[in-house]
């Protein structure tokens, strides 16, 4: 029988107490922002059954029909018809080779401090914090760094990865990351919390935000390498002009003393995942944001303040005490501040001169990601998740085309396509008895969690579908019109990815260790379990493959944890062939249409790693460990091609009792040098493709 190795901390989900402090301000540890009780069945959920609905009721009968016993693809309404039987053909027959694109022997759990990759498999470390990038910049020296140099050197704790082509340019790609939050105290010799200095603070503001970075294949050895200086490359930092854009620009809400027009903000802040768009720019999601501002509880009106606890900024001093440094970070002083930061970033990586942009028609909110996919007439749907206990995941419909090709015309228009739409949120129904919900993970009778779904309309351009809210207050207080219209508390939604391959999106639920606990919400069918450490995957589809429908039908894709904990479930494959994992949070496809999946706070006492899993096929649910990352580190990224897989290891060494001085990591530059957050590219050492 397996051994789980020991637990490592005592926070939830398996994070250090370093990690709660510094990334998201001790979430864990305040009370839950999402208060309401949320039952509505008025108007709003009608207006979501539109009348498109109804003119295609005999497609309906069609796709009820041909979902047969997997129960996706189920019309409208489906949730009041009898549940269907335990699907056939999703039993799985032991056979001797993985999926296609998940041929190699998995890692096994692990505690190395280091990226453990599988065997025949080579790496390298791509760039690292503190690498210079912008021409002018100097060499990193950690014990000398000032911010005029940090804001030219890559930054600090890279998240989301992305990898765009760079015609013209052989063996050369543009790489776009972002930069969630700063550890000062692994970055700073002797660094006191109570009192940092402003060089210190201006130098977190610089390692902050984004980067865009041309990087360069070695086609013998399938190593990745920057390229420093090259004109494309760019630092985005938490003092960069940002301009709002779409409907709730220019709003009162968004406007403050050093910006009357309500359309220009200093800086990105937390930035978590993101996305790709098929016109070539990178998206970034805000995510932890509210933990930067001080001084929520003592703003003198009431309904700002409630409005400012809904996004869970209720106390005194910050941690990082930015406040002593700049106003702004003081709500006593710009209590509108704070509603400038929650959104969707999108950045032209083609365009050095370009001013990068926050879109407001996506909604404010903890974002973790925004994933576009393109209906069949062409206009892009945006998956995206709130990353917060019992909060919501959302979808955005443009209402105009993308066009083709790489004109300027056509690039500036496609500049736009995220700026007009519809904004909507998810609310799940099951299709089991609750009295076969009970918190446990025990199946229901008809063998999966699973069921039907409504996207609720919140917001059109200037127009308001939530009663007793504006456009404006929709766009800039998103949660609270979520609340409003009776949208499902989730158990964190994270990343939100759609399959090239099957249309099929993909919604990483990392854990929630509350759900089930006094005075909060119970079990339900999308989130089944009691104290959730482990999380799990939704996967859901369409109505009549469109992704502006307004309906959709779900199921539970992966329960995670132990594979022996008799509440997991791995798509119904035999869980004694696939590894262990926790904690679901990055999510990627590769071109044979696997889901690559990134954790974080893994509970199960190894550390954070990377996984594939086949989706469709013999082999769907069968998950496979391609890699771990070094002590106290999270896998972020990532980017699965062909012959490289890409990760942005964050925040390693960050453990409890860790500083700059006494370090929990040797990670990547061995002992006596300083733990530097990295970007590792793996690739195979006989040059074939990843996992054939």
């Amino acid at each position: 029988m397996r051994k789980l190795l020991p637990l490592i901390g005592s926070h939830p989900g398996g994070r250090s107490a370093l990690t709660c402090r510094y990334r998201c301000g001790d979430a864990c540890f305040h009370e839950v922002p999402n208060t309401s009780g949320n039952e509505y069945v008025g108007d709003v959920i009608a207006r979501a059954l539109s009348r498109r609905s109804v003119l295609r009721a005999g497609a309906v009968v069609g796709a009820a029909a041909a979902a047969g016993a997997t129960g996706i693809g189920q019309a409208p309404g489906a949730s009041a018809a009898p549940a269907a039987p335990v699907k056939k053909g999703w039993e799985k027959s032991r056979y001797r080779q993985a999926a296609r694109g998940l041929r190699f022997t998995p890692v096994a759990p692990n505690t190395t401090d280091a990226v453990t990759v599988p065997e025949g498999y080579a790496q390298n470390i791509v760039i690292r914090w503190g690498d210079p990038i912008l021409r002018g910049a100097p060499a990193f020296d950690p014990a000398r760094q000032t911010a005029k140099a940090q804001a030219g050197q890559f930054g600090y704790n890279n998240d989301f990865l992305t990898l765009l082509p760079l015609p013209g340019e052989r063996d050369r790609q543009v790489l776009f990351a972002n930069h969630e939050y700063t550890d000062e105290n692994l970055m700073f010799p002797g660094y006191d919390p109570d009192n940092p200095t402003r060089e210190q603070v201006e130098i977190a503001w610089a390692a902050h935000g984004l980067s865009v970075v041309v990087v360069e294949e070695d086609r013998r050895t399938g190593k990745l390498t920057a390229v420093p200086r090259h004109h494309l490359n760019r630092r985005f930092t938490a003092t960069t002009e940002f301009r709002l854009t779409g409907p709730a620009a220019g709003s009162d809400l968004l406007k403050t003393s050093a910006d009357p027009t309500g359309t220009k903000v200093l800086g990105t802040l937390n930035n978590c995942a993101g996305g790709t768009t098929p016109w070539g720019t990178a998206l970034s999601g805000e995510e932890n944001f509210n933990q930067y501002f001080a001084g929520a509880a003592s703003v003198a009106d009431a309904d700002t303040r409630a409005k400012l606890a809904r996004y869970g900024m209720t106390g005194g001093a910050s941690e990082r005490k930015w406040e002593r440094f700049d106003d702004r970070f003081d709500l006593t002083k710009e209590p509108n501040e704070a509603n400038r930061f929650g959104w969707v970033v999108e950045v032209d990586p083609y365009d050095p001169d370009s001013v990068p942009r926050k879109r407001t028609a996506l909604g404010r909110f903890k974002h973790e990601a925004a994933q576009p996919r393109l209906t069949a007439d062409g206009r892009p749907v945006v998956y995206m998740g709130d990353d917060e206990r019992f909060d919501y995941f959302y979808k955005f419909v443009s209402s105009k085309r993308m066009m083709k090709g790489s004109s300027r015309a056509a690039r500036e228009h496609n500049l736009t396509l995220l700026d007009e739409g519809t904004l909507y949120v998810a609310k799940l129904t099951g299709d089991s008895p609750a009295d076969q919900v009970d918190g446990s993970g025990k199946l229901p009778n008809d063998g999966e969690f699973d069921g039907t779904g409504v996207w609720i309309p919140l917001a059109t351009g200037d127009v308001s579908h939530v009663p007793g809210m504006t456009a404006d207050e929709v766009y800039v207080h998103t949660r609270i019109a979520a609340d409003k219209v009776g949208a499902t508390k989730m158990d964190r939604p994270e990343d939100v990815e759609p399959s090239p391959r099957t249309g099929r999106v993909y919604v990483a639920l990392t854990n929630n260790s509350q759900r089930g606990t006094a005075g909060k919400p119970g079990a339900d069918e999308a989130n089944p379990r009691s104290n959730n450490k482990h999380g799990q995957v939704l996967e859901l589809a369409e109505h009549w493959d469109d992704p502006a429908s307004d309906g959709f039908a779900w199921r539970l894709f992966l329960v995670c944890g132990d594979p022996q904990d008799p509440s997991t479930y791995f798509g119904g494959f035999p869980k004694d062939q696939v590894s262990p994992i926790s904690c679901p949070d990055n999510l990627a496809f590769d071109s044979y249409g696997n889901l690559w999946i990134s954790t974080d706070g893994n509970a199960l006492g190894s550390h954070d790693g990377l996984f594939g899993v086949a989706t469709t096929g013999e082999r769907r649910g069968e998950v496979r460990q391609f890699l771990t990352v070094p002590a106290g580190a999270e896998t972020c990224g990532p980017v699965i091609g062909d012959r490289r897989v890409l990760v942005a290891v964050q925040h390693p060494g960050e453990k409890d009792g860790a500083t700059y001085d006494n370090p929990a990591s040797t990670w990547p530059d061995g002992p006596g040098k300083v733990v530097r957050p990295s970007v590792v590219a793996v690739w195979r050492k006989d040059g074939r493709n990843i996992g054939v």
